[in-house]
């Protein structure tokens, strides 16, 4: 499975850095390579959508991307301006959770046109809503691992939002400040690095109180690691693996003790916003995190000189954790799943979506005809693509909803020193077993 996903991933960043050597094009994102100009990116791009005013229509997004919810509701306004057609974005995220608020929205009566869902298990529950797109203009230019959380019996019925990748964000300068020289590897490298940090009087790790950034993320890398996490995660659903007693999770928690024992005093209280614009303004030297995070870190300190290191469970050399986020699913029982089609084609085939995916989304695309350079993504998505080749995949939305939830209050009492390493083991496995049994 780890060979397997290196070599797509590899495949991967051959895609994106086909477009090295060219220059100058704003209206693209990949992975920080010199990007094709911009009448190139026109003869590979998706037709555009419809343009002709629509007047009176509103379509809905409900999403869960804070990051760009600011920057969406601009884009809307210019999609409004080109077609006629309004676009309403609802955001929720952070720390609330997006997928019980998106089953109450559908519950009140309220049918977005378009709504974020991660594919595999979490897809099932919506596909009496989800509209098959296999045949959609942008299909075609998918990079094709991007399709595979979203596809069903061979058809394809989301739109993946981009692609992503995390591990640790480290401050360069801070670094050097420590008198650390290499990029830590290894979990002894990295514990090594935490106490030059702290005999510097810096604080190595910013963490986080938030559920899904500790069950989601921070327990994904106990699962990459596994053999064949897909298997894995079938056997601990099936009962017949647990985590509890898993060689692989019994490293991992030495990397989860490497994180909270070195982070700031008030990491109970620290939510996400909070997390990021303190590692942005120099108060510690690391985060878990990933790409996502660089519009924000740029709000407060767009000069800071930042890194991406990779997440070790032993003294092996640690990957990065790369994969799609979300897909964007247009629902068929909203009030109109043709102009919601037409919104998303024209985001990743106009001169103006495709200039909002990358300099101000900031994204990695999921498309091979969207391309920019490094100046549009930014440092952490460039350590991304450097570093894809070896990394391993996301694999929590292979459980039913509800079981990363579990992992989060649980991770959030191990934060707290409210369980011990066995304890928490077992509520992660019980986590999982509360939900399969319902």
């Amino acid at each position: 499975m780890k060979r397997k996903f290196a070599f797509i991933i590899a495949t991967v960043c051959t895609l994106i850095i086909a477009g090295c050597g060219n220059s100058g094009n704003t209206n693209s994102a990949s992975n920080g390579n010199a990007t094709s100009a911009p009448n190139n990116a026109a003869e590979t791009a998706a037709p555009e959508a419809t343009t002709a005013p629509a007047k009176d229509v509103t379509i809905k997004m409900f999403q869960f991307k804070v990051e760009i919810a600011e920057q969406l509701n601009a884009l809307a306004e210019e999609y409004e301006k080109e077609t006629g057609v309004k676009v309403e974005v609802e955001t929720h995220g952070g720390g609330e959770d997006y997928g019980a608020l998106l089953k109450a929205e559908i519950a009140s009566g309220s049918e977005p046109e378009i709504f974020n869902n991660g594919g595999y298990t979490a897809l099932v529950p919506y596909m009496d809503r989800a509209t098959d797109l296999t045949n959609e203009p942008w299909a075609a230019n998918l990079i094709p691992t991007s399709k595979t959380p979203a596809t069903v019996d061979g058809k394809l019925y989301g739109m993946p939002m981009n692609v992503e990748g995390y591990g640790l964000i480290y401050n360069k300068d801070l670094f050097t400040k420590a008198g650390i020289t290499e990029e830590p590897q290894t979990l002894s490298q990295l514990k090594d690095a935490a106490a030059k940090l702290k005999a510097a009087g810096i604080t190595p790790f910013e963490a986080t109180n938030e559920w899904w950034s500790m069950g989601i993320h921070l327990v994904n890398v106990g699962l990459a690691h596994q053999p064949d996490p897909k298997q894995f995660i079938e056997d601990v659903k099936a009962g017949t693996q647990t985590i509890k007693g898993n060689a692989v999770f019994e490293q991992w928690l030495d990397l989860v003790d490497v994180i909270f024992d070195n982070a700031q005093d008030n990491k109970m209280t620290t939510d996400y916003a909070t997390q990021v614009a303190e590692f942005a303004s120099g108060k510690a030297a690391m985060m878990l995190q990933g790409n996502w995070t660089q519009g924000d870190i740029d709000k407060i300190d767009p000069a800071l000189n930042l890194g991406l290191l990779p997440l070790p469970i032993s003294d092996e050399a640690g990957t990065i954790l790369v994969g799609v986020p979300n897909n964007y699913i247009v629902n068929s029982k909203s009030a109109h799943p043709e102009e919601a089609k037409a919104f998303l084609n024209w985001l990743v085939s106009s001169e103006t979506g495709m200039k909002y995916l990358t300099k101000e989304f900031k994204f990695i695309p999921a498309e091979t005809n969207v391309t920019a350079d490094a100046a549009d993504i930014g440092q952490v998505a460039v350590a991304v693509q450097e570093k894809s080749a070896t990394a391993l995949g996301w694999n929590w939305d292979m459980f039913p909803d509800g079981v990363t939830q579990g992992f989060g209050a649980a991770m959030q009492e191990y934060l707290g020193g409210q369980l011990d390493r066995d304890k928490l083991l077992e509520k992660l496995d019980k986590a999982v077993q509360d939900i399969v049994k319902q």
